[in-house]
């Protein structure tokens, strides 16, 4: 039986060849050491726990059970399951509909992934960042801070309801180009018909991926890649020139003011030299304060694309009518190639100096005249054109208002924001309360910790949390806030003593590691293949070993998992074994794992 590794890193190794075709790929389903992968891959998100519509969780998992679904893939009577249709609340209010499949169809659509993204990763261009290894929403931020430079215009790319409206024959077609395996190609027609339940009402899905299917963004991003490289060709035919032309004004005032330095070194007058220098000087502040090169040069244009899944920012130097025809073009592209429709609303053509919205950030191109000297001791405009990346304070605010951390009050004509006590929160104990302020405030920071603003944004939004906290616990204890500050500031710090299962006393102490800017990821604009660690494959051995490792007796093991570690009974032998090794499972033998369910039935 191949190794995985092998299997993928071949696959890998035609991705760039982009007129490879893959052959006789389905038969890597065959292989239970991919499915022994996908289900190391999968075993740690709580979703696994919940059941899908067969009513079944990853607990229970057997290297028989996975036996029985290699087969039906051999002889084709595997069926993906209807998904189980939840709703998601999102921030505009509305919900997002999230498909949860069954482990079955989770653990095939793993491998169906690993296969597909070792096919397609190395085809897909630089401008893509979502769902793919090593990319994220800062390294598409981090590229447009490096290649946006100097652009006029912005246009905010959004595709209306992009999951849901996945043409299916158009996405089989793109497979097509790279795939020769019609076994493999009704594998993914399975998936992409097999519906959901709402209710348990059947539903048909005649377009779209499931959201919440562990394939979907691997689908929607092989989708995307045709306009990926459409603006890439798009981007080609539409650059124009080396660089803008110089300003004729600067030029003659930079000549006039060569001049008169090469006649104040001639001069010899006192009186001569100082009004030379006076008006050297005048020149120079003129200088400074003119643009160098021609903004309306029209032999000058760029264009500049960064996607994340489904909303983009195109990046435009030239005038608003060619921004109107981009716009128009892509649109058209769109609705003729991949039947997706833009979003009107969302797809915006915005001034450069104005504020474009993208993945949460607020983006700008900078006009300082502000002076910088080189590393040759030059003095140079070195700000004008660099794009800021900013954190919206009306973000600090919405984040706020959704914790219920703040009230706003009026005085004076000015909104002023008061930390207020989260109620909801009180029946927790205390150091659980200030382990989800910690959860909360590094996770906004650290999302929005390389905005220019960073600093004084992110500092207010702390401040509100740590008193927020303050007054949450104070509600609590029915006590004051001075005296909660007091009863739990030591040594400058505010922490909060508990006692672990395990009888040892731990601190949590409040996040107190500043709000400082850092630098975006430096893979931003990584176009090479990389190197991707396997997991060990530790529950296949543990199953392979065929000892129980409860009572130790020899024979067909069974996964027994857990939601969270806090779950587990510290009075039975498994709950004692797991804590002690912190794991969320355990391989036992059938007597045991009857055991095992039967106590918990009785809970």
């Amino acid at each position: 039986m191949r190794n995985p590794e092998i299997i993928l890193n071949t696959l890998s190794s035609h991705s760039k060849v982009s007129d490879y075709r893959y052959e006789r790929i389905y038969r890597i389903f065959f292989n239970e050491e991919m499915f022994m992968l996908a289900y190391e891959r999968i075993k740690s998100k709580p979703g696994n726990m919940t059941p899908g519509t067969d009513g079944l969780t990853i607990d229970g998992m057997t290297i028989g059970r996975i036996g029985k679904l290699i087969e039906s893939l051999k002889d084709e009577s595997y069926s993906p399951k209807p998904a189980k249709r939840v709703y998601i609340p999102k921030k505009n209010g509305k919900k997002r509909p999230l498909g949860i499949p069954t482990i079955d169809d989770k653990l095939v659509q793993e491998v169906t992934r690993m296969i597909l993204e070792a096919i397609y990763e190395g085809h897909f261009e630089s401008t893509s960042h979502g769902f793919r290894p090593f990319k994220s929403c800062h390294t598409a931020l981090a590229s447009i801070k490096k290649t946006f430079t100097g652009v006029r215009w912005f246009i905010e790319g959004d595709i209306k309801g992009f999951f849901d409206n996945i043409h299916h024959a158009t996405l089989i077609d793109i497979l097509r180009m790279r795939i020769a395996d019609e076994r493999f190609i009704r594998l993914i027609w399975k998936f992409l018909r097999a519906g959901y339940l709402e209710e348990w009402y059947f539903n048909k899905t005649y377009s779209g991926t499931p959201q919440g299917g562990i394939v979907s963004p691997i689908l929607a991003n092989i989708y995307l890649d045709r306009f990926d490289k459409y603006m890439k060709e798009y981007a080609a035919l539409f650059d124009k020139g080396e660089s803008r032309k110089i300003r004729n004004e600067y030029t003659n005032l930079n000549m006039r003011t060569v001049n008169r330095r090469k006649k104040r070194k001639a001069a010899k007058d006192p009186v001569e030299a100082a009004a030379l220098d006076a008006e050297i000087r005048q020149l120079q502040k003129q200088l400074r304060g003119m643009p160098v090169r021609d903004e309306m040069d029209g032999n000058y244009r760029r264009l500049r694309y960064v996607r994340y899944a489904d909303d983009f920012l195109i990046g435009v130097i030239g005038s608003k009518e060619e921004c109107e025809r981009i716009k128009e073009d892509i649109t058209d592209y769109m609705r003729d190639r991949l039947r997706l429709e833009l979003s009107a609303e969302k797809t915006l053509i915005t001034h450069a100096r104005e504020k474009a919205r993208f993945l949460g950030y607020r983006i700008t191109v900078k006009t300082s005249d502000a002076m910088k000297r080189n590393r040759k001791g030059i003095l140079s405009r070195a700000f004008r054109g660099k794009v800021r990346l900013s954190l919206p304070s009306e973000t600090v605010k919405e984040k706020l208002e959704g914790y219920g951390a703040v009230k706003f009050t009026e005085q004076d004509g000015k909104t002023v924001w008061k930390p207020r006590s989260r109620s909801n929160l009180i029946g927790m104990e205390s150091h659980r309360i200030l382990a989800k302020f910690n959860l909360e405030i590094r996770g906004f920071y650290n999302y929005y910790c390389i905005a220019d603003n960073v600093s004084a944004t992110c500092s207010k939004f702390g401040y509100i949390m740590q008193y927020s906290l303050y007054k949450t616990l104070a509600q609590k204890l029915n006590t004051t806030m001075p005296k909660i500050v007091r009863k739990y500031r030591k040594d400058k710090e505010f922490k909060i003593e508990y006692t672990d299962k395990k009888g040892n006393r731990k601190y949590r102490v409040l996040y107190n590691g500043g709000f400082a800017q850092k630098q975006p990821n430096k893979m931003a604009d990584c176009d090479n293949l990389p190197h991707v660690s396997f997991p060990k494959r530790s529950l296949a051995e543990r199953l392979r070993s065929e000892t129980c490792e409860l009572c130790g007796r020899h024979d067909k093991l069974i996964m027994h998992h857990v939601r969270t570690l806090k779950s587990l009974d510290d009075k039975t032998e498994w709950g004692k074994m797991m804590l002690r090794l912190n794991r969320k499972t355990i391989a036992v033998c059938g007597n045991c794992y009857a055991e095992i369910k039967e106590k918990e039935h009785e809970k």
